[in-house]
């Protein structure tokens, strides 16, 4: 009987979920799990945020050529339709659902981590890497980083609107070989994919429409503002107003440059700290 993680994960929807399934499985330690993924880039890149075996796997669909009737999984994704999605509860002998839907139900068998939603077999919680949680000084007074995936070239539409954040950019790992040329210019540094720990942890105002980079920063003690993209989900919304995050709803620049120039002064919320509880939930419920 085998563990395995499946991240949805791509160039059109980013690394959030990725990132999330990295700090989960490096707070599990030694035990013995498979990630799959849905893109087979990040799956090749994997092993550098700690995961020691991952698998790209194309789609959805293609789990039950890997696993085996019995195994277990955690599953992250919002690709499965209703009948799909009993199938998957019932070949896996334990399934557990990472989501983010605050009107998520729970089906009968399946465990549920969430950071709206309690009851029985269900962990209420949030996973940042503890690593985050270790203060440093702040050296970057502030930082702009869209997210991994541009595959519009959303950020180049906008860019005279970001220019006048006069910030330093954190370039996507998605982002296309000739498209940081393209930015470059608009921004006072620009920093590769490798350095995000670093100059997210190092950044007082960090500007991001990436949920996951929000609570890192918030965790670092930075002051972050989240940009609602229209392509992505709304699902973090109530998390971050419940952290007083500053959100702006798309590509509004007044609002934007008024939340940057509050920041400073904003009260926000403390990062919740309990991927720990997430990991002890997995042991118990998955007998590790």
């Amino acid at each position: 009987m085998r563990l395995f993680y499946y991240v949805h994960t791509g160039h059109r929807i980013g690394l959030d979920r990725f990132r999330r399934a990295a700090t989960i499985i490096r707070a599990l330690g030694d035990v013995d799990i498979t990630l799959l993924t849905s893109d087979f880039r990040i799956a090749q890149e994997a092993r550098h945020f700690g995961v020691k075996r991952s698998v790209g796997i194309d789609v959805v669909r293609n789990i039950p050529q890997i696993a085996h009737h019995g195994d277990k999984i955690i599953f992250d994704s919002d690709e499965l339709n209703p009948v799909m999605h009993q199938d998957m509860v019932n070949f896996f002998s334990t399934f557990i659902r990472v989501t983010d839907d605050p009107n998520a139900t729970q089906l009968e068998g399946e465990l549920l981590i969430s950071p709206y939603l309690e009851g029985e077999g269900i962990c209420k919680a949030v996973a940042i890497d503890t690593r985050y949680f270790e203060k440093q000084e702040k050296s970057i007074e502030k930082t702009f980083f869209f997210g991994d995936d541009d595959y519009e070239e959303d950020l180049l539409k906008n860019v005279e609107m970001f220019a006048k954040l006069e910030a330093e950019l954190i370039v996507g790992f998605y982002f296309f070989l000739d498209y940081e040329d393209k930015l470059a210019s608009s921004f006072t540094t620009c920093h590769e994919f490798e350095d995000y720990d670093e100059v997210l942890m190092a950044s007082k105002v960090f500007v991001t429409a990436s949920p996951q980079a929000v609570l890192e920063n918030l965790a670092s003690g930075g002051r972050p503002v989240y940009i609602q993209r229209p392509d992505y989900v709304r699902d973090f919304l109530p998390l971050f107003e419940s952290l007083n995050i500053p959100i702006v709803d798309g590509f509004d620049q007044e609002k934007l440059l008024l939340e940057i120039g509050g920041a400073l002064s904003h009260t926000y919320h403390p990062a919740p700290q309990s991927t720990q509880k997430i990991s002890d939930f997995l042991k118990d419920t998955l007998s590790l």
